[in-house]
């Protein structure tokens, strides 16, 4: 039985693909702040499917939160065979005037943390000619955003590592995918404190398990990226080919200012 470490598993798309691994019977490892959100989903799990379940309560901005998750997987024995980088979360607002310390963090979690996790599982993989990794993206990383300028940055960050390292790896036989979703029916928008006003301006909301299915069955194709969510959304991420970009940010700009 294969197992998978899912950070920011407590909630939204990390929770959907903790929910559907286990009913493909696969164990996990759930990482996430909120402890008791993470018992409360591992105790139902193990109960609905009768797997082997972990969970690590950490804080993926601190220093050396990477190496600690790392770390316990070690001491416990455990072999991860698939690893979903997921946590992140994103700031609405002119960047001049929001709090710098969350701008921040939010490169810590959505960047750093990722890059890290993947740095101390993929080498494990190699050797083992066999696992496979997904990194959380969105389609905001494929043009820059105005008002989400540091989240939109930090996912073109994650897309472009991503795929590097699906082309460095396909010769070891670990496959990396990158997953891009539109807008989903998550605590995104709450939690990057957008204005109630402006969610009404979002095109159709795909569920969580749509983007998780999406992505798992890209995985077994073995493609390097997959852009989840409606047909409005997979012209969004071409939008970049056929507008310059000052038009396009411009255009960007007008759409997100609240």
């Amino acid at each position: 039985m294969s197992t998978a470490l899912i950070t920011g598993a407590s909630s939204g798309i990390g929770q959907a693909f903790a929910q559907e691994l286990a009913a493909r019977q696969t164990n996990l490892v759930l990482v996430a702040r909120s402890a008791e959100k993470l018992h409360q989903l591992a105790q139902e799990l193990q109960l609905q499917h009768n797997i082997q379940i972990e969970v690590i309560v950490k804080d993926l901005t601190e220093p050396n939160a990477a190496a600690d998750v790392f770390d316990i997987t070690k001491t416990k024995g455990l072999t991860v065979d698939l690893l979903i980088n997921n946590a992140g979360f994103g700031d609405y607002g002119d960047f001049a005037e929001r709090e710098g310390e969350r701008q921040v963090k939010m490169l810590q979690l959505n960047v750093l943390a990722l890059v890290d996790l993947t740095h101390k599982f993929l080498p494990l993989m190699r050797q083992r000619h066999s696992g496979s990794i997904i990194n959380v993206s969105s389609i905001a990383a494929f043009q820059p955003i105005p008002y989400l300028s540091v989240y939109a940055a930090s996912k073109a960050f994650v897309l472009s590592f991503s795929e590097a390292l699906w082309a460095e790896n396909r010769k070891y036989g670990v496959r990396v995918l990158v997953v891009c979703p539109g807008p989903t029916e998550t605590n995104f928008f709450t939690e990057a404190r957008f204005p109630t006003a402006f969610t009404g301006k979002t095109s159709k909301i795909s569920t969580s398990e749509e983007v998780v299915n999406d992505a798992l069955k890209a995985l077994a194709k073995g493609d390097s990226t997959v852009v989840s969510g409606s047909f409005l959304s997979k012209i969004i991420t071409n939008m970049p080919r056929f507008l310059p970009r000052e038009t396009l940010v411009r255009i960007l700009a007008s759409q997100f200012k609240a």
